[in-house]
C-alpha cells in the first residue's frame, strides 16, 4: 500500500502525502506503479474531455483535458521532455548532455520539442470522435506509462544517486512486478478499444525501444527526464497510430 501511495505522491501534485508518512525507500519502486497512476491521470483527461464536450467545441474540450493532466502532474513529464530535447539536441558528448539536462533553464530545442509535441497531441485528439477519443486517452496514458517504465529494467541510471534531481534511483522490476504491471496496463485497452485497434499497442513499445537505444549510445543510461520523454513520446505515437487506423480500417 505504501509503495502505491509513494507512486501517487511522486507522480502527481495532489495531496496524497496527507494520507500517511511514506519512508524514502518506497520511492525506489514508484515506477512499478506508474501505470496505476495512469488510471488517475488518463481517467481525469477522459472525464474532463467528455464533460466539456457537452458545453464547448471539441478544440476547447481537448485543451481543457490537456490542462487537467498538467495540473495534476505539475507538468512533470513535459519538463522532462524539454530537458531531454535541450540535452540531446545541444550536447555533443555524455557529460555535456547530462549537464544541459540538469540545467533548469529551457533552451531552443526544449521549446521546439514542446511546441511540436503539443501541436501533434492537440491535432490528433481533435481529429478523433467523442466518446471514442475518451477511451483512447484513458488507455493510451496507462499503456504508455508501462512501456516507458521498462527503461529501468534495461538501462542503469546515468548519474550517481546523490546527483539525481529527486535523489532517487529506481529499482528494477522482478518478474511478478512486471507481469502485474503488464496486466494493469493492457486491461483497459482490451476492455474499451475495439480489437482492430489493439495493434496500436505495439507502436509505443517500438518507440520506447528506439529511444532507449539512443540513450544507451549517448549517455549509457537514463535519467528522470528520460522517463518523462519516453512516456510522452510513447503516448503520442499511440494516439497517432490510432488516428491512422481510424482512417484506413
Amino acid at each position: 500500500m505504501k509503495q502505491l501511495l509513494a507512486a501517487f505522491i511522486f507522480f502527481t501534485r495532489l495531496p496524497f502525502w496527507r494520507l500517511g508518512d511514506v519512508p524514502a525507500a518506497y520511492f525506489k519502486r514508484v515506477v512499478d506503479y506508474w501505470p496505476l497512476v495512469g488510471y488517475l491521470t488518463g481517467g481525469m483527461m477522459a472525464l474532463v474531455l467528455y464533460a466539456a464536450s457537452f458545453i464547448f467545441p471539441v478544440s476547447i474540450a481537448v485543451l481543457l483535458a490537456m490542462l487537467s493532466r498538467l495540473l495534476i502532474t505539475g507538468a512533470l513529464h513535459e519538463d522532462g521532455l524539454a530537458d531531454f530535447c535541450d540535452g540531446f539536441g545541444g550536447g555533443t558528448d555524455r557529460e555535456r548532455i547530462l549537464f544541459i539536462m540538469k540545467d533548469s533553464h529551457i533552451g531552443t530545442y526544449g521549446v521546439l520539442g514542446l511546441i511540436f509535441y503539443f501541436l501533434l497531441f492537440f491535432q490528433t485528439i481533435c481529429a478523433l470522435s467523442i466518446p471514442f477519443v475518451c477511451a483512447v486517452l484513458f488507455c493510451g496514458d496507462i499503456w504508455s506509462k508501462f512501456c516507458a517504465s521498462q527503461v529501468v529494467n534495461v538501462l542503469p541510471y546515468a548519474r550517481k544517486e546523490e546527483e539525481a534531481k529527486n535523489k532517487v534511483i529506481y529499482d528494477k522490476m522482478d518478474v511478478r512486478q512486471f507481469v502485474f504491471g503488464l496486466f494493469v496496463a493492457i486491461l483497459p485497452a482490451l476492455l474499451f478499444l475495439p480489437a482492430k485497434y489493439w495493434i496500436a499497442l505495439i507502436v509505443p513499445a517500438i518507440i520506447v525501444s528506439l529511444l532507449i537505444l539512443l540513450m544507451k549510445r549517448k549517455i549509457q543510461g537514463y535519467t528522470g527526464d528520460c522517463c518523462g520523454t519516453l512516456f510522452l513520446c510513447a503516448e503520442l505515437s499511440f494516439y497517432i497510430t490510432i488516428f491512422a487506423l481510424s482512417i484506413h480500417l
